[in-house]
């Protein structure tokens, strides 16, 4: 199965840049071969923003950062959720899960790892799952969050395609101090699971369910 023998993509994040850094190669070829991808975040993490921006500079970041990799802003949805909270919210979050699921209708869908120890992340797996259990969905790789991780699906890349994920996590600035943020760990993982399958660069994803 080819990934761009998709039509509508959905990628889904807890919070922005979560899905850049997880499949922000993969979004990259989806768009350059013409399909159709939405971006659903659930959080700007205004609580979390160092103090030094202002509290909402991550909603900027994140329309840039979808530039990048080509996402139209029509096609961005940001939520309100507050950061830390989201197991708090699980009906609320299935409900514009499901929401979404029928005003987007995606044919693949991007999650985070059920095994994510964040708790936002893994209150978004489940309820992901549940809502889109008809669907085709992988999960994207984090791997400061990521105890385990089943490599069973893997997304060959240009280094075009990573490159423009690079550009994209470039325009967090207020993200910059994170050590996963670095240019180097981005296209140094990129290249280490594109040897895994004789390829120069790819990403991995888990595979929750694959409809053919």
């Amino acid at each position: 199965m080819n990934i761009t023998s998709f039509k509508r993509a959905l990628v889904i994040a807890p919070h922005t840049d979560d899905g850049e850094f997880g499949c922000g190669g993969t979004i990259s070829k989806l768009i350059s071969s013409g399909v159709e991808v939405n971006y659903l975040v659930f959080s700007s993490c205004e609580k979390s923003v160092p103090k030094k921006y202002p509290s909402d500079i991550l909603k900027k970041e994140l329309i840039n950062a979808a530039k990048k990799l080509g996402i139209y802003e029509k096609n961005i949805h940001l939520l309100n959720y507050d950061v830390r909270t989201f197991n708090f919210h699980r009906q609320d979050i299935l409900d514009d899960l499901i929401k979404y699921r029928n005003k987007l209708n995606p044919d693949i869908v991007f999650i985070p790892s059920i095994n994510d120890i964040h708790q936002d992340h893994s209150t978004i797996a489940i309820e992901s799952i549940r809502a889109f259990k008809f669907n085709t969905i992988l999960s994207y790789e984090l791997p400061w969050n990521n105890f385990t991780f089943s490599n069973t699906c893997f997304v060959l890349l240009d280094e075009n395609h990573v490159n423009n994920k690079i550009e994209a996590l470039s325009e967090y600035k207020s993200q910059s101090h994170r050590n996963y943020s670095s240019k180097k760990f981005v296209k140094s993982l990129a290249m280490t699971r594109g040897i895994q399958v004789n390829s120069k660069f790819a990403e991995i994803f888990e595979v929750v369910r694959i409809i053919m």
